[in-house]
């Protein structure tokens, strides 16, 4: 149920980004794309006619970093994103949120249970385009795929930092385009200790991505940290050839398994 708020600031790095300040605290907000019902038990409010969504630390990695002061890319509007690893939907939904109604966010998740709940949200968020795939099976869904602005991954996998070079390389549109990864160390392995994950994930990317200062998610996610940048020229080196890259689809129809 939407509630009236008095004031909401806009964030200086995306015009659908807002905060609150509430007692203390400082808290989240997104421009809604879509409408009610809430989408995870969110809180909504109405400022000058526009409604807007609780973006919850605590249930989204990126709204966790973004509190803990990351400052590295946040998708603006109009900007068409791939996210890697979308689950049902509850980061997904904010970024086409952030992207708005001329933006896209191609939304792929492979298990067929939230892959369902995900196409269902997508009814009523226009900007989300679910593909049921395999974020290391990028060329079975390549030709759903325009080159993007920004890349997020959010894969449980100890491959992480390889999905996201060999998905950043084929689908961002430029050198600059923005990647960020939510880096579970947990799923990395036991020969190191999350800040020795985090260590060797930034040395694998510095070379392909100026990377921002990485962000410890804690209290919020344990063991995660949020980590990206913009990407470099030497990125797209790794898959130079050009059948290897995804045509510029401009068409906006969404696409299904």
């Amino acid at each position: 149920m939407k509630r009236r708020a008095r004031q909401l600031a806009a964030d200086r790095r995306s015009s659908r980004l807002a905060r609150a300040q509430v007692g203390d605290r400082s808290e989240l907000f997104t421009e809604a794309v879509g409408g009610l019902p809430p989408v995870y038990g969110e809180r909504w409010v109405e400022v000058d006619g526009r409604a807007f969504r609780a973006f919850e630390p605590g249930r989204s990695k990126l709204a966790a970093g973004i509190a803990r002061a990351w400052t590295g890319p946040v998708p603006k509007s109009g900007e068409r994103w791939l996210y890697l690893g979308a689950a049902t939907g509850t980061t997904a939904s904010h970024i086409a949120d952030l992207v708005g109604p001329n933006g896209a966010v191609y939304a792929i998740e492979r298990s067929p249970r939230p892959f369902a709940r995900l196409l269902a949200l997508a009814e009523r968020w226009p900007p989300l385009l679910p593909i049921l795939g395999d974020a290391r099976a990028l060329r079975d869904y390549s030709a759903l795929v325009p080159p993007v602005a920004g890349i997020y991954v959010d894969v449980a996998q100890p491959d992480q930092v390889e999905i996201v070079r060999s998905n950043a390389a084929l689908f961002l549109e430029r050198p600059g385009g923005a990647v960020v990864v939510a880096l579970k160390t947990a799923s990395m392995g036991r020969e190191r200790d999350p800040a020795g994950h985090l260590r060797e994930a930034e040395a694998q990317l510095r070379p392909l991505v100026e990377l921002a200062p990485s962000v410890r998610l804690d209290p919020f996610h344990k063991g995660h940290y949020l980590v990206g940048g913009h990407a470099r020229g030497e990125l797209f080196r790794l898959d130079s050839s050009p059948a290897a890259r995804p045509s510029p689809v401009r068409r906006r129809a969404r696409p299904r398994p």
